[in-house]
């Protein structure tokens, strides 16, 4: 652990422990850069460049037209609760009771609200290395113990059952996995899912899926994982696949057992979700709504089958092609040693941001650069060719 900045008068110990994310430093400068007149292809932030759906937008504006804009229930309304229960029926033929779900200030909420639940001083939680940043932060802010797992390309970059009962120990009390995950784009399968799960829970565990990239994958389907136990946390969210980013919205799944302390805790954290994001998201499981989706990710899909190649001609490697969500995970280490120096050199030199390893994590962070497809092919095809240029190959 470091030591907090002397200039402050004071602040708790555990700021130390959370990383800035580099990410939106690189964003910040790419902002300052077009201020001045550059122009910068944005594959740094992991963020649809889609508009909102068109019948969100509307039932939102007619329920704020309406001017009856107050708190909802500390879980979230009733019928999107309800909603959200249907679209697990229909999409993974799993039934989830309504009271079960938890809507929450955007996934971060649900994950916040999961570990507030489940996490007690010092207790350790397994996390894949490289994985999402905040994950290990929201942990360290509840006293807990972030308790890395190294994954590899040779395990499609998730943790196995093995590897995690090798790594529990008697204050591990969780595994939190993404599938698909961040920064990765790889999947776990129904088969090892129900590992994993079975794993946790003769460990007496909690096992928690966040599932937020659902909906976007790439020749395949994402298996839920509350379709192996009822006993799992699952997060989800309206960001990724619904294009509802700005609106902070989404949910978490408990066991039964859990709710009325998740109800307690949610009116203590954040009394409720937006209430206009809830109505608004009412209109998200319309069919009207699922076809412009389901369009914008075959979108997505043209994007990651044309980066894919074209950042393994430049001299990366991408040893786990993505399955889903809309990430590039690359090995840089041909092109320079240090991933966050390059990271800098692209913004400076070819007006290309990208996302630099050590935001990811500990394990091998300097050969790795994250490509976010979330701008236009043509956008990204300018990219390539400025990184070739900036590389001397054209």
């Amino acid at each position: 652990m470091t030591a907090p900045p002397q200039d402050l008068p004071h602040i708790a110990a555990r700021m130390a422990d959370i990383a800035p994310f580099h990410v939106m430093e690189l964003y910040t400068r790419a902002r300052q850069l077009e201020t001045l007149g550059c122009r910068v292809i944005h594959m740094e932030v992991g963020e649809p460049d889609f508009p909102t759906p068109e019948p969100v937008i509307a039932a939102a504006t007619e329920f704020i037209r309406k001017g009856d804009v107050h708190y909802t229930p500390a879980l979230g309304i009733p019928p999107l609760r309800e909603a959200i229960a249907r679209f697990y029926q229909e999409r993974y033929g799993v039934t989830v009771e309504p009271e079960r779900i938890a809507v929450t200030a955007g996934a971060s909420g649900a994950l916040i609200l999961a570990l507030g639940l489940l996490i007690d001083p010092e207790d350790r939680v397994l996390l894949p290395d490289p994985g999402y940043p905040c994950n290990r932060h929201f942990v360290r802010t509840f006293e807990g113990r972030p308790q890395p797992l190294a994954v590899t390309p040779q395990s499609n970059y998730q943790p196995t059952a093995a590897q995690v009962e090798q790594a529990w120990t008697p204050r591990t009390r969780a595994l939190l996995v993404g599938s698909p995950s961040n920064p990765t784009g790889t999947m776990l399968d129904g088969r090892e899912l129900a590992a994993l799960a079975a794993t946790v829970a003769r460990l007496d565990g909690h096992f928690i899926v966040d599932e937020i990239y659902h909906g976007l994958t790439y020749g395949c389907d994402a298996e839920t994982a509350l379709g192996i136990s009822d006993g799992v946390f699952v997060v989800n969210s309206f960001s990724k696949y619904f294009n509802m980013t700005g609106w902070r919205l989404g949910w978490l799944v408990l066991p039964k057992t859990y709710v009325r302390e998740a109800e307690k805790l949610a009116a203590n954290l954040f009394i409720s979700a937006p209430s206009p994001a809830q109505y608004g998201a009412l209109a998200a499981f319309k069919p009207e709504t699922i076809e412009i989706l389901e369009g914008r990710r075959r979108e997505f899909q043209a994007r990651r089958d044309f980066l894919l190649p074209a950042v393994e001609r430049l001299g990366l490697r991408v040893y786990a092609a993505p399955a889903g969500a809309f990430y590039l995970y690359a090995d840089s280490s041909a092109l320079a040693p240090d991933s966050f120096k390059l990271a800098w050199q692209l913004i400076e030199q070819a007006g290309v941001a990208v996302t630099p390893g050590v935001d990811f994590g500990a394990h091998q962070p300097e050969r790795h650069l994250r490509f976010a497809y979330t701008v236009s092919r043509e956008k990204l095809e300018e990219g390539v060719e400025r990184i070739a240029r900036f590389l001397g190959q054209s």
